[in-house]
């Protein structure tokens, strides 16, 4: 693949993204939805319990209203200098698993959160995560970010293109219907 057809189909997997985010807000609930990607690859440096300040990349899953407690997790991954999301990801052990379309940029599930037989309560009914496609506009992974002094905002790139610096931090954070809206912390 060249590096101009690498670039488009990034472009294009941003885009949608970024539609997904935006239509999140304001859609009305999808009949199906999203399927599998390939796993992270594994650790390559040690990261540890995040519970007071990182020096590294701070990386925070919070399954949301799920509350399921087998995705969720915090840690500090140590970071040199700019590094993808997604090897700050493998290091911090966060295996994410896109759609067909979007194997690695962005997540349809989170250390298996939903799983493919988890029934979602939404406002509209219930919902089961398949990855086939883009995932519901009403049910899905959000992907935030707040720099060393900041505030938390939505990603403006996807985990295979977003850089992390030393003293950022990035969450992962499960939205059913809008709620949680952002991080809490």
């Amino acid at each position: 693949m060249t590096l101009t057809k690498i670039r488009t189909a990034a472009a294009s997997s941003l885009a949608a993204a970024g539609l997904l985010f935006t239509l999140a807000a304001c859609s009305t609930p999808a009949a199906t939805q999203p399927t599998t990607s390939a796993p992270a690859s594994p650790a390559t440096a040690s990261a540890s319990t995040a519970s007071g300040p990182c020096a590294g990349v701070k990386v925070i899953v919070d399954s949301g209203s799920l509350k399921q407690a087998a995705a969720d997790t915090s840690v500090c991954v140590p970071v040199d200098g700019p590094t993808l999301a997604s090897k700050v990801l493998d290091e911090a052990k966060v295996k994410t698993e896109g759609t067909p379309d979007y194997p690695k940029e962005l997540a349809c599930r989170v250390n298996g959160v939903p799983a493919a037989d988890f029934d979602i309560t939404h406002k509209g009914g219930t919902y089961r995560e398949e990855c086939s496609k883009m995932p519901a506009a009403f049910a899905y992974w959000a992907l935030w970010v707040k720099p060393a002094s900041g505030d938390w905002a939505y990603a403006q790139e996807g985990l295979a293109t977003l850089k992390l610096n030393p003293g950022e931090s990035v969450e992962l954070l499960f939205t059913v219907d809008g709620a949680p809206a952002a991080p809490a912390a």
